[in-house]
Formats: structure tokens, sequence, C-alpha cells
């Protein structure tokens, strides 16, 4: 007798994969040079599993509620909550989500719509999708790295998409071809604020970002790419930048911040 059909889940990126019986052989994203097998060879898990031993915390993050698994999970990065009159939007995404995550978002107002910078935090987005009755914005160019299809998911294509209170998705590209960033006008006491993921890598030294073609692989982007996202948000002001860790945001002059890193970044490809 066959087992149950199961959402089986990377441990290496996070990422849901659509219901199989058996377990799936392979992670496309994993095997891709912008990510990694683990050096144990590819490992599977599963939502029940995970709900088990890891729990999420929703704490402030410069003035956004962030959320994130303990203990750390696959890459780890934490999902942002920005809160707007006509309704809250989920930027990026993390793969457990429990009743407790759902009672306390729902308890903000819940989500109106999800939107994702690129297919490293697809994580479990149907099942928050489902949570929240709320479609998940990704970009088309980006398609063929999604591993669990669903009706929820509506594809946007083209350099920027119009939300609402004058929140905007930007095709930024570099790390992915439709590698997302958002402008969150009202950010940072109305000064603008962009949530970029790690299309634009917050730095160690949080003055500064940076820019890969692969993070885990230490592989740059080439300049020409560099200038495209410079390009494609310098039309947008904002202050502040969010990355895509716990307190990993550029506090202020964060378009500044772009434009010199940039420009460093440049200077050290051409040595």
């Amino acid at each position: 007798m066959k087992g149950e059909a199961r959402c089986h889940i990377c441990a290496a990126c996070g990422v849901q994969f659509a219901p199989t019986v058996d377990t799936p052989q392979r992670c496309p994203i994993c095997e891709d040079e912008r990510q990694y097998v683990g050096w144990g060879g590819q490992r599977w898990t599963t939502l029940e599993e995970l709900r088990e031993k890891h729990h999420n915390q929703l704490r402030d993050d410069l003035g956004l509620v962030g959320i994130g698994t303990e203990p750390s999970f696959a890459i780890g990065q934490r999902a942002l909550v920005v809160r707007s009159p006509q309704g809250n939007l989920l930027w990026d995404c993390i793969t457990v989500i429990d009743d407790a995550t759902i009672t306390a978002l729902r308890d903000l107002g819940g989500i109106r719509a999800i939107a994702i910078s690129h297919p490293h935090y697809y994580s479990s987005i149907v099942e928050w999708s489902r949570a929240f009755d709320a479609p998940v914005f990704l970009h088309t160019a980006d398609a063929r790295w999604v591993m669990r299809t669903d009706p929820c998911i509506e594809s946007w294509s083209g350099e920027t998409k119009t939300l609402w209170d004058g929140m905007t998705l930007i095709r930024a590209g570099g790390h992915f071809e439709g590698g997302t960033v958002m402008h969150w006008p009202g950010g940072a006491g109305g000064r603008g604020a962009l949530l970029s993921g790690d299309i634009l890598q917050v730095a160690q030294d949080r003055r500064w970002v940076s820019f890969m073609y692969s993070y885990p692989n230490y592989i740059p982007l080439p300049a020409t790419e560099i200038e495209r996202i410079v390009a494609a948000v310098e039309p947008f002001e904002f202050d502040r930048i969010y990355g895509a860790w716990w307190d990993r945001n550029v506090r202020s002059d964060g378009k500044n911040a772009v434009r010199r890193s940039a420009e460093r970044y440049k200077r050290a490809l051409a040595r």
C-alpha cells in the first residue's frame, strides 16, 4: 500500500516542494551554483517535523515586525511585516508556520499579500498564502524556480509593480534575473525605506551594501549588473535599507550607501 503524499522541504534552502509520495531525489535550487547541497548530501524534512523542534519569534526590527525561526533553519533569513493602512505586506518568507504565528499576525491585522525577493526565500509560500488568503507576488523571470505551484502565486513582469499605499516592487536583477526589492515610502519616518533581501546585501559594516551572483560560492557580479541594480532603485527615495537577517539594516543614508557601495565594488573588480 502506497504512503500518503507529503510536501517535502529541502533542509539546505528551506523550500517546500509539491506533494509527492516518494522523497524527491534532488533540489534544483540547491544544485544551482548560487546555493549548495550540504556536505552530508541532500536532506529532506517536512513542516510537521519542523514544528516539533522549531518555533517562530516575532520582534521589532528597526520599526518593522520581524519573524524568525528558532533555532535557525536552512538559510536563516527573517521575514518582515510592513503594516500599512490598506493592508499589511509580508516581505520575504520563512519555512516554519504554526498556529501561534498565525494568531499573532492576525492580531496585527493579518496579511494582505506576500512578496518575495528571490527563489532562496520561496520557502513554504503556499502554506503562508493559505493561512491568510493572501496572494504571493513573484517575478515571472524566476518562474522556473517555483517548486510548488499554486493558484495563489501571481506572477508579475516588467520592471516595477505598484502595490497599495505607495509601495512598489522593483526588479533589480543581479543575484537572480527576477531579483526584487520593495520600496516603502512610509518607512524611516516618511523618508522612505528599501526592503532588499540579499539582492542588495547589507554588509557587516552596516554603512555599506554588496552584490553577488552567488553568496555561498563567492561568485561576483559584473560591473554592468551593478550599474543595472543602482539604476533600478535610483528613481526612489529611501533613507533606510532592511536586509535579510535580524538587525542587518542600513539605518540611514541608504541611497548614498547604495551609490558609494556600487562604486567601491566596481573599483575592486577593476583591480
